[in-house]
């Protein structure tokens, strides 16, 4: 089975990191890759089954979310190729923060898999640009 991982240390406290990527429908600390996040049905962002359209093209829903722990996963349900239904099923993201405590900053832990049903590499190397682009953005958000 295919995955993808990234990681990062974001300076800044797991609380505030947490406050600002635990609404799933509300990716604008991320303005470099999410130019538009667009809530699907009527499900809270913080509640499991919400849905949302990134970029008018990648569909994702929120399969559990723990704020004890600080982790959320998600769903690709569509995309575009490489990460479309076509190339992939069974997408599943998990984003898990832990705390830093000697220097009150956060471990950023992004990682996912998938079945696949095409090139493997085009999918890893696609969603491991996305997820550090992803945190750098965050980075860059909590320190403006």
């Amino acid at each position: 089975m295919p995955n993808c991982y990234q990681s990062r240390v974001i300076n800044a406290p797991i609380n505030k990191v947490w406050v600002k990527i635990n609404n799933f429908h509300d990716m604008s600390w991320t303005p470099n890759v999410v130019a538009s996040c667009e809530n699907v049905g009527e499900v809270n962002g913080n509640t499991v089954g919400a849905k949302r359209l990134l970029n008018g093209t990648i569909a994702e829903t929120l399969i559990s979310i723990d704020a004890n722990t600080k982790t959320f996963s998600y769903s690709i349900d569509e995309g575009p190729s490489p990460i479309s239904s076509n190339d992939v099923s069974n997408y599943v993201g998990i984003v898990t923060l832990f705390e830093i405590t000697a220097s009150n900053e956060t471990f950023m832990v992004w990682k996912s898999s998938w079945e696949s049903k095409s090139n493997d590499n085009d999918a890893v190397e696609f969603c491991s640009t996305i997820y550090a682009q992803v945190m750098n953005d965050l980075q860059d958000t909590l320190t403006k």
